[in-house]
């Protein structure tokens, strides 16, 4: 069984809820373990949260604040892109690996978001193409038929 969906979102906060929402609806549409849609939520929710807060803060146009996640699962593989066109940025390279050994109080702020995200999931891949941004997540589903 292969699934597909793509969903447009306005570059905005208030739709993190709807995404989460959505995310849960496929998760149960594909039989996927409430585990793999938490992992998928929390990824997602940090991503997007950083392409508005970040990477969206000096556009002012709403066609330009548009981000689009498109998910994919079949048997072996759940697949997630999310494309935006905002500043460049590659989560994956351009930020520093947290300090993990200092004590809360002492640590910088940010950093672990992306660093839960390419934890958790398998693969993480960034690509700038055509004034685009295009994360790619993979997560392996361990226990399904090949």
């Amino acid at each position: 069984m292969s699934d597909q969906l793509e969903l447009d979102l306005r570059a905005d906060l208030s739709e993190l809820a709807r995404l989460a929402e959505t995310v849960d609806d496929f998760a149960d549409r594909n039989g996927l373990p409430p585990d793999i849609a938490f992992k998928l939520n929390l990824c997602l929710d940090e991503l997007i949260t950083n392409i508005v807060t970040y990477g969206y803060a000096d556009a002012t146009s709403a066609p330009a604040r548009a981000i689009t996640v498109r998910l994919g699962c079949d048997d072996a593989t759940l697949q997630v892109e999310i494309e935006d066109k905002a500043a460049p940025f590659d989560p994956f390279t351009e930020v520093a690996a947290p300090d993990l050994t200092s004590d809360v109080e002492d640590r910088p702020i940010g950093g672990l978001g992306v660093f839960l995200v390419k934890q958790t999931m398998d693969r993480a891949d960034y690509r700038r193409d055509a004034g685009r941004n295009l994360v790619r997540l993979t997560k392996f589903l361990a226990g399904r038929p090949a």
